[in-house]
């Protein structure tokens, strides 16, 4: 951002959100360790949400919807939880079905339970919503990023984590040099990744601003923008032509008599400042030496 100011926060520090690595339960510590790893039945209200989990909107029609379905047919693919305490735990993954189970009033949830400290944690949620949830383009980014900064993961790293070629990844992680505007149009679903990335290419934030307006003004396709900032790039390159300074009557009298003399063209460029250049074609080498000639006498 040309404005160089600071990024979003993406997300509180770890310590911040979760109890210490040092508290973690360990499957020694859970008592019966043929739970750890296997679907159990949980009371839902021992269950609280996981504050790393990337998606932070979730539509209440569809989820009206799901819990439709969860109250009739109950939830077939188990939550992922870790034990936080006794009868205490903590998401992992699937909160859009606990969110529905708790709409359909559920009072057991299938779950899975696993053991995992803080930076474990984030990896797997971030990982498994990268993954599986449908997320937007800018939630995708800031999962990348959260990986990057708070896992400390090379891009190849989480490359190879979240199963995407190196190039996507950087290809998400530069919708988060837009302005904040931008992104939040590409969150609303006003914009495409598409749009959002051809935008990344303009120069200026205003630029950026004034495309991205026009293209939700016009509903203008992806390549309707690209050709624009083609246009527009090519207009800003093009060479600027020097304006010529008209000659004055004597001058153009001149050129005419002296060029009758030597029997050849004579032009005189002149710029607004009054430099320039007097110019006598010739047409060959005889021709040259001719008017070399002629000059000398």
């Amino acid at each position: 951002m040309s404005t160089k100011s600071k990024r979003p926060a993406l997300g509180k520090g770890l310590s911040a959100l979760l109890e210490s690595s040092a508290t973690d339960i360990t499957s020694k510590e859970l008592g019966d360790a043929s739970v750890l790893g296997s679907v159990a039945l949980l009371p839902i209200s021992s269950i609280t949400a996981n504050p790393f989990n990337p998606r932070t909107h979730f539509e209440e029609e569809a989820l009206q919807e799901l819990s439709k379905s969860i109250a009739e047919h109950g939830i077939i693919q188990p939550l992922t939880v870790r034990k936080m305490g006794r009868n205490k735990y903590q998401l992992i993954s699937g909160e859009r079905r606990f969110r529905a189970a708790q709409m359909a009033n559920l009072e057991e949830v299938p779950a899975y339970i696993r053991v995992a400290n803080d930076q474990t944690m984030l990896e797997m949620a971030l990982v498994e919503n990268i993954q599986r949830e449908d997320l937007n383009a800018i939630e995708v980014a800031l999962s990348y990023q959260r990986l990057i900064d708070e896992c400390h993961l090379t891009q190849e790293e989480l490359a190879q984590k979240v199963a995407k070629s190196r190039t996507s990844v950087t290809n998400h992680l530069r919708l988060l040099k837009l302005p904040v505007a931008i992104q939040l149009a590409v969150r609303e679903n006003e914009i495409s990744m598409g749009h959002a990335r051809a935008l990344v290419s303009v120069g200026s934030e205003e630029k950026q601003m004034n495309l991205c307006q026009k293209v939700i003004a016009e509903e203008l396709s992806v390549r309707d923008l690209e050709k624009l900032i083609k246009e527009g790039l090519a207009k800003v390159n093009k060479p600027t032509k020097k304006v010529k300074a008209d000659l004055a009557p004597h001058l153009k009298s001149f050129t005419t008599s002296f060029g009758e003399k030597l029997a050849t063209k004579v032009q005189i460029n002149q710029n607004p400042q009054g430099d320039g250049k007097l110019i006598i074609n010739f047409n060959s080498e005889v021709d040259l030496n001719r008017i070399i000639a002629f000059l000398n006498d």
